[in-house]
């Protein structure tokens, strides 16, 4: 039987792919290569419907166990085997099924301040063509609605936030020194003591990782009457390409994205009054993840709390 050792399970535009990155070439380690392979998201197939894109994201789900197993089949004999799908900590239902798959997995999170976090999705999104909202907080206000409307994870731009009652819930499951908290800048700015940790808390040789590369970085692109066109068609194509193979998708959506980002425009930052906006939403999740982990996140409470960490 061929399964994960540890998960990377969180969180969405916190550097993931980049540990992932990162890590894949310790020889102590084996990373699956698909990345998200969403296992732990469903009992049985996905869900068939939801916003733009989300029913083809439904499609790539590895979620039959044969399937998943495979994805580990060729690990070499002693090595720690992991897999990077950065949902699984906001999906409190994945909890109760890694735990009784992986009884004795370990989980690393990499948190980051959640208004840049939320910042940083939407801006993604954006520059997907899949957000019709040029309006960062326009976009937040529409979120109850998409996911009243059955719309996938990667839109609920404050839910994915609200760590200290997700962390909180996933405790009920994992022993608390099976998790490992990371933050995102500690990635960013100081890459291989951060790997260290990881590798120490993996049991395999430290020290010979030094590098984060930047991963599932999208450019920002300016709202233009003409990329609002491309945009529309390319969300038009993200409610109907599941019905198409992906060969013809891809010959679809490739060239307008192209299109999207011949020109991009510099990456909009978290401003003062977005964040004042927008911080007393997570103000408790915030100090409940500083109780339940006993680590302090002060700083991401703070108005003058720079947003130096994007994108």
């Amino acid at each position: 039987m061929s399964l994960p050792d540890f998960l990377i399970a969180g969180v969405p535009k916190a550097g993931t792919s980049a540990l992932h990155a990162a890590l894949a070439p310790h020889p102590g380690l084996f990373l699956s290569a698909v990345k998200e392979p969403k296992f732990f998201l469903s009992d049985g197939p996905p869900p068939r419907h939801g916003g733009p894109g989300d029913v083809q994201t439904y499609q790539e789900h590895v979620w039959r166990r044969e399937d998943y197993e495979a994805l580990f089949s060729a690990a070499r004999p002693g090595a720690r085997r992991g897999e990077s799908t950065p949902f699984y900590l906001h999906d409190l239902d994945s909890h109760a099924r890694i735990a009784k798959l992986l009884p004795d997995v370990k989980i690393i999170l990499v948190l980051r301040d959640p208004v840049d976090r939320a910042h940083s999705n939407w801006a993604h999104l954006f520059g997907a063509g899949l957000e019709s909202e040029a309006d960062f907080l326009r976009a937040v206000e529409l979120e109850p609605r998409r996911r009243a409307a059955g719309w996938a994870a990667f839109w609920h731009y404050t839910g994915l936030g609200q760590y200290g009652s997700q962390l909180e819930h996933l405790l009920t499951h994992v022993d608390r020194p099976r998790v490992l908290l990371l933050r995102y800048r500690d990635l960013r700015d100081r890459p291989a003591g951060t790997l260290d940790r990881v590798c120490t808390f993996l049991g395999v040789e430290t020290g010979l990782l030094a590098e984060a590369p930047p991963e599932n970085v999208r450019r920002f692109v300016d709202d233009t009457p003409a990329n609002a066109v491309i945009r529309l068609a390319l969300r038009t194509g993200g409610r109907i390409g599941h019905h198409f193979p992906l060969p013809v998708r891809k010959a679809v959506r490739t060239p307008l994205l192209g299109l999207l980002h011949r020109r991009h425009g510099s990456r909009p930052r978290v401003t003062p009054a977005q964040r004042a906006t927008l911080l007393p939403r997570f103000a408790d999740e915030i100090r409940k993840l500083e109780d339940v982990s006993g680590e302090s996140y002060a700083d991401w409470l703070s108005l003058e709390h720079a947003s130096r960490y994007q994108p």
